[in-house]
């Protein structure tokens, strides 16, 4: 043995690899993916109903992803993005294409959606000349310090002193637990109103930025009732604040439209992007803006990894296959079709208290028998999920109520029927 304090020899082997890792890794062990379906090592197959992290829009190993991968790989893998290529550049020319309106201009340096929600407050501080950021309770922008205070959860800045100053939080759309206490059919939309207050009372008075997920992605699947985002940008234009749209969850045909922008007909000023432009897992992010926010030096909002020739080669091909005729109406069919049968197990299963969702973004709130919010089950429920072949993931960390359900958007309406029935299935197991 290696004297204690010293690294092993390179031909000692470590014991027990996991040991190696900063924090342990769960005990499964993946081993190939094709489609909604995921391999692991125990031979069992698994369908994947959380998408990876959200990022697989076409499932694993799609076979022009694949075969994209390898033309590219063979030609040019990375530069300096201070050069052009053929892949930024088509990508480019492809996203100010299905862009929302009003945004012509396209950042692709960025390396992450942190990295991409950064850059967006940035340019948002840069062309107010304001410092303060409003976001939503419940709110998930990211996992760098700046985002992490960004972020809507206590939990998530806990254990860091240092943190982005200036930022206020206000009360998300949750209609199903309002903090207001209303009923939407009279409630005039206090949580749009109430801003102004925060705005007045809790800020410096110099916002730059209202930022927020069209429908939250960790923090619960909270989709926004009707009226309220359209009710927000007139906020922001009253009051000369730029409003940001995080869609690095709900982007590129999540909620059955390329954008959430487009599906509840609102377009912000500065809309970031990520997760599910890489197809079936390329790392990719960047954002988009209108025309006057530009000019913003490089060196403010540029990474080594940004604008990576080989992941933009998959995302320009990922675009491609989302704009084929068909493959966003399947989107949507298959939702509205998983919604309805979601809502007969609800029928049948009294712990789940709401199903909510567009498109393929869906969430189920978990409740015990008071109706109040019950993690712990829903945590049960996710690791249980595996006994039935299923990959399942939570709100919040483990922290929230809400099962998520956001399988890759090639699923069809066999495989949906296969996801809702072992969900009976789990349901009817897991008491």
């Amino acid at each position: 043995m290696a004297p204690t304090g010293t690294k092993p020899s390179r031909t000692e082997p470590a014991d027990d690899v996991v040991n190696h890792f900063y924090y342990p890794p769960d005990d499964f062990e993946a081993d190939r993916g094709e489609g909604v379906y995921l391999y692991g090592k125990d031979g069992r197959r698994y369908l994947d109903a959380s998408s990876g992290t959200f990022n697989l829009t076409l499932g694993y190993s799609h076979p022009e992803v694949v075969e994209t991968i390898r033309e590219q790989a063979g030609e040019l893998i990375h530069v300096t993005s201070k050069f052009q290529s053929k892949p930024v550049n088509a990508l480019v020319a492809a996203l100010s294409e299905v862009a929302p309106t009003g945004l012509t201009r396209v950042h692709l340096k960025s390396s992450s959606g942190s990295d991409a929600n950064e850059a967006a407050i940035k340019i948002a501080q840069h062309h107010t000349g304001n410092p303060d950021v409003i976001s939503l309770f419940r709110g998930h922008l990211g996992q760098t310090m700046a985002m992490i205070n960004a972020s809507g959860a206590a939990f998530r800045r806990a254990p860091f002193p240092a943190q982005l100053p200036g930022v206020v939080h206000v009360p998300d759309p949750y209609c199903v637990r309002c903090f207001y206490r209303q009923q939407r059919e009279t409630c005039g939309l206090l949580c749009v109103e109430r801003v102004n207050d925060f705005i007045d009372y809790a800020s410096s008075g110099r916002v730059a930025a209202v930022i927020l997920e069209p429908i939250s992605g960790n923090g619960g699947n909270v989709v926004p009732p009707d009226g309220y985002l359209q009710a927000l940008r007139e906020l922001c234009d009253e009051r000369g604040i730029l409003l940001v749209f995080d869609e690095i969850q709900t982007g590129f045909g999540r909620t059955g439209h390329m954008f959430a922008s487009d599906t509840f007909g609102v377009s912000p000023d500065i809309l970031t992007f990520g997760k599910g432009l890489g197809g079936s897992g390329m790392p990719i992010a960047g954002l988009l803006t209108a025309e006057h926010l530009t000019g913003l030096e490089g060196h403010h909002i540029n990474s080594t990894f940004g604008a990576n020739v080989l992941a933009s080669s998959v995302a320009v091909k990922t675009l491609e296959i989302i704009r084929r005729p068909g493959f966003l109406e399947n989107v949507r069919a298959v939702g509205a079709h998983i919604m309805d049968r979601l809502g007969e197990l609800a029928a049948r299963h009294a712990f789940i208290g709401d199903v909510r969702g567009r498109g393929l973004m869906i969430g189920m709130e978990v409740n015990d028998a008071d109706g109040r919010p019950d993690p712990g089950f829903t945590n049960h429920l996710a690791a249980r999920g595996m006994d039935h072949g299923l990959l399942l993931r939570t709100s919040l960390y483990g922290f929230g109520n809400v099962l998520k359900v956001r399988p890759p958007l090639i699923m069809t309406v066999e495989e949906a029927d296969e996801l809702c029935d072992r969900l009976d299935r789990l349901f009817a197991d897991a008491l």
